[in-house]
């Protein structure tokens, strides 16, 4: 991808992609191009091995001020059914292929995050925050409703009452109230960010990654499972993973422990 290109992509040696929105004029505000290629690069980025974790993050001084306005004029150019094929062919892509991604998914929030570009961070699988750093649900502001699933996400993470004062207000949450009620996993000083958030992904990155990806399965699915269900599915999980080689070798290393310390 070129250093023009809408969205950035690129691997590390420890299996960290970087994806990177790439329209800093814009404040990273998506277009069409954008968004398909959004789309395109989580998708290339699950069918890549070299990838265990994925990070994503946005060039300049905002993570994603949601819909371009240019593009929303168009939209509003359609007639009900072309507005609505739109966000299904297009938008709604991205929160159907993460929840198809069996990989983590960090979200590094760099500045601002706006109506969409909020709800695109709450989609990823855990948020790490710079302290200049602020979101908000800002579509009451224009009259809308956030049609990307926001709508779905942000009361998992923080409740029904907080997530409809903050669809009803569309105010601004600071990085430190984010992280008191659960919208991020952690808020760091800005010039800390990147280095917090690759830690974080190398961690992941060196665990088992087949449990890495069974738990992240496991998590999810239990939130429409009954609680017979959801165990009649992790003994499987359970069973499968006793047969991989990362358990075998861990049990090994674990047992060497041990018997070092008892010397």
């Amino acid at each position: 991808m070129s250093a023009e290109s809408p969205i950035l992509f690129t691997i590390d040696a420890d299996g960290i992609g970087t994806l990177t929105l790439n329209r800093p004029g814009q404040l990273n505000a998506f277009d069409l191009p954008m968004i398909d290629a959004w789309r395109a690069a989580l998708e290339s980025a699950e069918a890549d091995d070299r990838v265990r974790v994925i990070v994503v993050t946005g060039t300049g001084r905002a993570f994603c001020a949601g819909g371009d306005f240019d593009e929303m004029a168009k939209f509003s150019e359609l007639d009900s059914l072309g507005r609505k094929n739109f966000l299904y062919r297009h938008v709604h892509r991205i929160a159907l292929t993460l929840e198809r991604m069996e990989k983590p998914v960090i979200a590094a929030i760099n500045g601002a995050a706006r109506g969409a570009g909020c709800d695109m961070a709450l989609m990823c699988d855990l948020r790490v925050m710079a302290s200049s750093a602020t979101l908000a649900e800002s579509y009451i502001d224009i009259g809308l409703m956030a049609g990307d699933a926001g709508a779905w996400f942000l009361p998992r993470l923080i409740g029904t009452a907080r997530a409809l004062e903050l669809f009803w207000t569309g105010r601004t949450v600071d990085a430190q109230e984010a992280e008191r009620i659960g919208m991020v996993n952690r808020v760091v000083p800005d010039e800390e960010l990147m280095a917090t958030t690759y830690a974080l992904a190398r961690t992941i990155a060196a665990k088992p990654q087949q449990a890495v990806r069974f738990f992240r399965r496991a998590v999810y699915q239990s939130q429409t499972m009954a609680l017979a269900t959801h165990l009649d599915m992790v003994s499987s999980h359970m069973a499968v993973l006793e047969d991989t080689p990362e358990h075998r070798d861990g049990i090994a290393a674990f047992r060497s422990r041990m018997r070092g310390a008892k010397k």
